[in-house]
């Protein structure tokens, strides 16, 4: 077991020795070759060593963590599978980073009431294995699903390929159950259809560890379909295909997914996995249909009328379910597969109404000239949901700052067609400036007062997702308006 010395800072050698005290020696980590792992999550440009780490192993211990940081004043970082893409579980210099790693068991699972209860470790796609005997499963999928933990996804509000039927994780979490910053152990939600009071478990659900640690969660399960099949429709203008978005839900038509990804996009994937993308295409939909087999013979065949109608230029419909999974693997791997044309990338995530995606795809290929960058279109375009992949090289000098602000250029284009700066990836460190360009000072201080309600000393989570009049000030002073065709340097972290 790691020693304290000398060199380490009085103020880490306080805590540490607290923390040891309070929790089995082996759950607190305070070498730098210990916590170094920790540093940063999915947003990699950002790191922050912490001043310890804490992984404790049930209920009792995550409370007693607690208790010793708010006796000592200490600012915590809840974290869970460390997949997340806004730096919201980047760690503070002088904080504790509380990882719910080894919280990972599958505490109940109720086949006929169709829910399963689950530590916040738990990865999202243990629990449709788990579940698989039962022929039920988890809705919410995000990409990283094989690795991302339930508890992520909560403060998250995490989405995924098939979130425009089945909805975000707000829609498919019944109960939560968590530890307030004064120690106390809170349940938000219930089995019942309503719960009374506010409605705090949605409040809760995507407040990015600021409010609560979690340490059970209650998620919905629904039957698998009896059959699915997906439609990867080609276009050679993207206009057209974000009209075809527009015109599918229009028809009264809702698939169970509804993706969409640019020339860009599919060049990049198809060498990776060979799905089976015509990388000639402008833009290629995917469109998918599940239920029993005549519901999904009767809507593929409505989908394929629209997307006709729309100007596809090619319609393929898989034939089977290894066929069905390979179209899919595509988009589920466009991220990894960024790495084979380009050093880095730095991914977006913003939300607009459906019917602007064409205009915002234009804006996109007018922000590619004028920062000198590619950008990888992937969207979940059934909900508007962008996840725009900025192509950089960090060794090249001023690249990243490029990528940075072609990024909040996108969010800015965003907020001005309705939408809002985030769509499942939450605000953290990433977007916490573009909070200042969509909210007004008093909506600001309403959502601190939520927080302050929680958590009084301010010290979970502090400094991510909601900037202070300060910041937003700071940042008002350098914003340049977009016709002088600048952007201002952007605090840094």
């Amino acid at each position: 077991m790691p020693v304290l010395t000398a060199s380490n800072s009085a103020r880490q050698r306080e805590v540490a020795a607290a923390l040891q005290a309070a929790l089995p020696p082996h759950c607190v980590l305070f070498a730098e070759e210990d916590t170094r792992p920790y540093e940063c999550d999915g947003l990699a440009a950002y790191r922050q060593l912490p001043m310890a780490v804490v992984l404790p192993e049930n209920e009792a211990q995550v409370i007693a963590a607690i208790d010793v940081c708010r006796e000592l004043a200490v600012s915590i970082v809840p974290r869970g599978a460390g997949t997340g893409l806004s730096g919201g579980a980047m760690p503070i210099a002088d904080g504790v980073v509380l990882s719910t790693a080894k919280l990972n068991r599958i505490v109940a699972m109720d086949p006929a009431a169709r829910t399963a209860v689950v530590q916040p470790g738990v990865r999202n796609l243990a629990i449709s294995e788990a579940a698989a005997i039962h022929d039920l499963y988890y809705a919410p999928d995000p990409s990283s699903q094989i690795a991302c933990s339930i508890g992520g996804n909560v403060a998250e509000n995490s989405g995924g390929v098939h979130c425009l039927k089945y909805g975000l994780t707000v829609h498919n979490v019944l109960r939560v159950r968590m530890i307030n910053m004064d120690g106390e152990a809170i349940e938000l939600g219930g089995a019942a259809l309503d719960a009374p009071g506010l409605d705090l478990l949605a409040v809760f659900i995507g407040s990015e560890g600021m409010l609560g640690v979690v340490t059970e969660v209650t998620v919905r399960l629904i039957p698998k379909p009896q059959a699915a099949r997906v439609i990867m429709a080609s276009f050679d203008d993207v206009v057209k295909s974000g009209n075809a978005v527009a015109n599918i839900i229009a028809a009264g038509i809702i698939p169970a997914g509804l993706e969409m990804m640019d020339k860009t996009s599919s060049r990049m994937v198809e060498p990776f996995v060979k799905a089976g993308y015509d990388i000639d295409a402008a833009a290629i939909l995917l469109c998918e249909s599940d239920g029993t087999e005549t519901e999904v013979e009767e809507e593929i065949g409505r989908m394929r009328a629209v997307l006709n109608a729309s100007g596809a230029t090619a319609i393929a419909v898989s034939g089977s379910e290894a066929e069905r999974l390979k179209f899919w693997s595509g988009r589920k791997n466009a991220f990894p597969a960024a790495g084979r044309i380009s050093p880095d990338y730095y991914c977006m995530d913003g939300t607009i109404p459906r019917k602007h995606l064409a205009r915002v795809l234009l804006g996109i290929e007018q922000m590619e000239i004028k920062y000198g960058l590619r950008c990888a279109n992937v969207f979940h375009a059934g909900d508007g949901n962008l996840h725009p992949l900025i192509l950089f090289d960090a060794n090249q000098p001023g690249e990243f700052h490029r990528a940075e602000q072609f990024g909040a250029e996108i969010l800015e284009l965003c907020v001005e067609v309705g939408g809002t700066i985030t769509g499942e990836h939450g605000v953290g460190i990433e977007k916490i400036n573009s909070m200042c360009v969509q909210f007004s000072p008093l909506e600001r201080e309403a959502f601190f007062n939520v927080k302050r309600a929680f958590d009084t000393a301010f010290l979970l989570n502090p400094d991510k997702a909601i900037p202070t009049l300060h910041r937003c000030a700071e940042y008002g002073r350098m914003h340049v308006q977009r016709g002088a065709l600048k952007f201002p340097d952007l605090p840094r972290f």
